[in-house]
């Protein structure tokens, strides 16, 4: 059997096969616009001590209930009015511990919720 690797691409008896991309790759391109309602936000890392200095380990952690809205959705139409988004990037925003959909873009945890998910900004 014949095998030769040119760079990106393996040769077998004159089969060329191209490497798959990894799902990574393919993400670290990928740029996420909300639609509707929607909002992207970065969830803050979990507390990795307690105040009197513990250390927590990762499976003792609780999901992080504050963020910051990286993108957000246009607004939603209701009855032939446009309703305008309250939230803004950059906004640091509270949310149920539970909501909306995780994702994962270029290594970083996103989560990708409606607005009536959020249930206040922190000034």
């Amino acid at each position: 059997m014949d095998i030769r690797c040119n760079k990106d691409l393996w040769i077998y008896n004159h089969l060329t096969v191209k490497p798959k991309l990894s799902e990574s790759l393919l993400m670290a391109k990928t740029k996420i616009k909300p639609l509707s309602d929607r909002v992207l936000v970065q969830p803050e890392p979990a507390e990795d001590k307690t105040e009197s200095g513990i250390i927590i380990p990762d499976t003792a952690k609780e999901k992080p209930q504050e963020g910051k809205v990286v993108a957000a959705g246009p607004g939603k139409v209701e009855n032939g009015t446009k309703i305008e988004m309250s939230v803004k990037k950059g906004d640091t925003v509270l949310y149920g511990k539970y909501s909306g959909t995780e994702i994962t873009l270029d290594g970083q945890e996103y989560l990708i919720m409606r607005e009536s998910d959020i249930l206040g900004i922190v000034d």
